[in-house]
């Protein structure tokens, strides 16, 4: 039912009229030095990609590149042990999976879920006049970075980590009482990147406003002060035919809409009378975060997507 050519967060193949299959992988190199938080991140960003399909993970399998001759197998076990607690947490099990040696740890897991085959979530279909709700702040890219250099605060670490080791379980399960027109979660292309998959796949323009956009302590700070990622530049260049800048922004500010996240929150597009409600429910259930970013409309000649 779904397979590469909209480029969506997950696989969907129907196996009878009430179940369809939701099959994903992914992997990410280390974030940060904690083992079992690398692992509780890796997993967690791994599982996003079947709740952005309005799907429930069944069962995961490890995948795991380790550098056996550096570390330790206790650095190993911390790693699967981080992953297991957010695996059992989302109500799946974990099945297995391969190891393989390698220089640098990379850790992911491949999910298997399921959902209504009616009843799926696509990167496409917002309709002009849906509101555009974001569940979690962005920004983890450079906090990453800027925190192996020690410019980022205890606190600002903290709430970086609280936000991309937290499931979207909870807001995928509030928002499936809704009607979801289009729906990703904002991973490594940025939210800018990922939001452009969203308009361009549906024809239209997605206005965002620039200030509604929550964003993660000290984030934009660590821009000025010209940290970045490897990935900004090309993040930037993807959008660049398709996307303008209306805000009048501080220098670089701009720049956190292409970082990269990692285990992100969902991007939905939902119908501008259940958009007040929808953001109630996410708050109401402990979705603080979430916030309405802007709306879809007519496309606005080449922009996809405008930053007002």
């Amino acid at each position: 039912m779904v397979g590469f050519q909209s480029s969506d967060d997950a696989g969907v193949y129907r196996l009878d009229d009430e179940t369809a299959l939701v099959l994903t992988a992914d992997f990410i190199t280390p974030p940060v030095d904690d083992p079992y938080v690398f692992g509780q991140i890796g997993a967690a960003n791994a599982l996003s990609d079947v709740y952005a399909m309005g799907g429930r993970p069944i069962a995961c399998l490890n995948l795991i590149g380790f550098p056996s001759r550096r570390l330790g197998p206790e650095v190993l076990e911390g790693i699967v042990e981080g992953a297991l607690s957010k695996i059992t947490e989302a109500g799946a099990v974990l099945a297995g999976g391969h190891t393989t040696d390698d220089e640098e740890p990379k850790f992911g897991l491949s999910v298997t879920g399921v959902v209504h085959p009616e009843r799926y979530w696509h990167n496409t279909g917002a309709r002009p006049g849906d509101l555009l709700i974001l569940t979690k702040p962005i920004g983890s890219g450079v906090l990453f970075n800027a925190n192996l250099k020690g410019w980022v605060s205890d606190a600002a670490v903290k709430a970086c980590l609280n936000t991309t080791t937290a499931l979207n379980k909870t807001a995928a399960d509030v928002i499936a009482g809704f009607d979801v027109h289009a729906a990703t979660d904002v991973t490594g292309f940025g939210l800018a990147g990922h939001a452009l998959e969203i308009a361009t796949g549906s024809g239209l323009t997605l206005e965002i406003a620039a200030a509604d956009v929550p964003v993660m302590p000290e984030a934009r700070q660590m821009y000025e002060k010209g940290v970045g990622t490897g990935a900004n530049a090309a993040n930037r260049e993807l959008i660049r035919d398709a996307t303008r800048f209306d805000a009048a922004l501080p220098d670089r500010h701009d720049e956190v809409f292409v970082d990269p996240q990692t285990s992100g929150g969902l991007l939905v597009s939902v119908p501008p009378d259940q958009g007040r409600s929808l953001l109630t429910a996410l708050h109401d259930a402990g979705e603080e975060a979430a916030r309405i970013i802007g709306f879809a409309k007519p496309l606005d000649g080449s922009a996809h997507i405008i930053f007002a």
